[in-house]
């Protein structure tokens, strides 16, 4: 086991240290973007349309105003994040009493983030793993220790911080509030009291976040955004099952098959002595991991990550011996579990060898350095430009040049579905007349969008086909983008 696991844990420190030439991709540069226009004075969700929660904005905020906003910057920072969840897996999977095993859970969640390649580096999903994480051994440790408070009171804080990035923590969180009610009742204390302390620290973060939206200005248009968009319409675009996400990815299929075996042989047999909180605060995770991706319903890989990551909690109690009458048993699902780890690690490490030097990532980064190139020399300081776009390399641009925008759409996709909706209309309308009153040095239409590909759909906002025609002229017909330059007489 001790070789299984060294050179599993070898081939994980040669994808790291593979990974740290991945540029800045996909969705993070949209996120930087947004921070960054927070730092220049923009109002989240007042300035800024999305769908995010406000504590994503504050780390990328924080990254930016740390580190900077180089690739390397973004990949350190990922791969530091990855080291805390995994020492956090560590942590808790070494109240088994087995180091090995406890090991073996960390090595196999690095190797299935690293696997992921570019565009999986710093997402949402993946930064909520360490508030979770960190929130169900806060819990564990409190019953452990006989109903501790203080150890309470930090599992709140973490899982409240959660829910800043992702809202779907708070189911976690609640499940989380239930179980520190269960481990008092077990030692006679107050269950109130328990689940009490995890409940208010839990609503300090988002308080304070929430606050601080309030403070700026921006609370009502966040709950314009989420309870007038994303509940009522935004929830239902796109949505597709499990299964069929899960074949979109690369050894998919196999890779949830051997991850479900595992996670099923931790819950097989007699838990080992002292742990069993920590495979309850598991199994609820696993719980929480299935609900957290069939709430959202997109089919987005990332969405899978608690799921996986409490499924690497549970490999500690999958791969380790506990003594009992049948010692045969005990070694015989230690053995399987082994064998399905190995086969883990191999179908992970075909998926990371793929994905380290993905064709579609070196393609995007050249059409985001092409779109500056051919977008720079139309600006003047101070000039804002349009994109329409969502993660074809349109705003990763704009944050390269540091330009803003005229209105306050990040996106394009909110304007082609439930087109009769008067919500829709309203988008629609706000869109163009914010393009018209601000008049743009320069509009950007990406070929490529998600759920709406093709420049033609650009026809189907009233009154855009015709103010382009009017006011601009094409520029730039460039790979996969359309630059429409502001006409001098307009």
């Amino acid at each position: 086991m001790k070789l299984i696991l060294a050179a599993s844990a070898v081939f994980g420190v040669w994808l790291g240290w593979r990974s740290l030439g991945w540029p800045l991709i996909h969705d993070a540069p949209l996120m930087h973007y947004v921070a960054w226009l927070i730092a220049q004075g923009a109002v989240p969700y007042r300035d800024v349309f999305d769908m995010n929660m406000p504590g994503v904005y504050l780390i990328h905020w924080a990254v930016l105003s740390t580190v900077g906003a180089g690739d390397l910057a973004w990949r350190l920072v990922d791969l530091a994040w990855l080291a805390g969840i995994c020492g956090l897996l560590f942590v808790f999977g070494k109240g088994t009493g087995d180091r090995l095993a406890a090991a073996a859970g960390a090595i196999l969640f690095a190797l299935y983030h690293l696997s992921g390649g570019a565009w999986r580096v710093g997402q949402r999903d993946f930064l909520l793993c360490l508030f979770l994480l960190g929130g169900a051994l806060g819990v564990a440790r409190a019953i452990e220790r006989g109903a501790a408070l203080q150890p309470l009171v930090v599992a709140g804080l973490l899982l409240g911080a959660g829910m800043t990035v992702k809202p779907n923590a708070g189911i976690y969180w609640l499940m989380c509030a239930g179980t520190a009610a269960w481990g008092a009742w077990r030692e006679k204390r107050s269950l109130a009291l328990a689940a009490g302390v995890v409940i208010a620290a839990g609503l300090l973060v988002p308080g304070l976040v929430f606050g601080w939206l309030a403070w700026l200005g921006g609370l009502n248009s966040f709950h314009a955004i989420m309870f007038g968009y994303v509940v009522p319409l935004y929830s239902h675009v796109g949505r597709i099952q499990l299964g069929q996400a899960i074949s979109w990815y690369r050894n998919g299929p196999a890779l949830w098959s051997l991850l479900s075996v595992i996670g099923f042989l931790g819950l097989l047999g007699p838990t080992p002595p002292g742990a069993t909180t920590r495979r309850m605060l598991a199994l609820l995770g696993v719980g929480y991991g299935w609900l957290h991706f069939s709430l959202q319903g997109k089919g987005w890989e990332y969405h899978l990550y608690p799921l996986a990551l409490f499924i690497c909690a549970l490999v500690p109690f999958a791969m380790t011996r506990v003594a009992s009458r049948s010692g045969f048993t005990s070694s015989l699902r230690r053995g399987v579990a082994l064998a399905v780890f190995v086969a883990t690690v191999v179908t992970l490490g075909a998926k990371g060898v793929d994905a380290v030097d993905a064709g579609w990532v070196a393609e995007k980064s050249r059409r985001v350095a092409a779109l500056s190139r051919d977008l720079g020399p139309l600006l003047r300081p101070g000039d804002r430009v349009q994109v329409l776009d969502v993660t074809e390399g349109g705003l990763h641009a704009l944050f390269k040049l540091g330009v803003r925008q005229p209105t306050r759409f990040l996106y394009d996709f909110h304007f082609f579905h439930d087109q009769d909706d008067p919500r829709i209309k309203l988008l629609q309308g706000e869109l163009v007349l914010g393009i018209q009153s601000e008049r743009p040095r320069a509009i950007v239409v990406m070929r490529d969008t998600w759920n709406r590909a093709g420049y033609e759909r650009i026809q189907e906002i009233p009154g855009l086909t015709s103010l382009l025609d009017r006011a601009y002229t094409l520029a730039v017909e460039g790979d996969g983008y359309r630059i429409y330059a502001k006409r001098a007489d307009s």
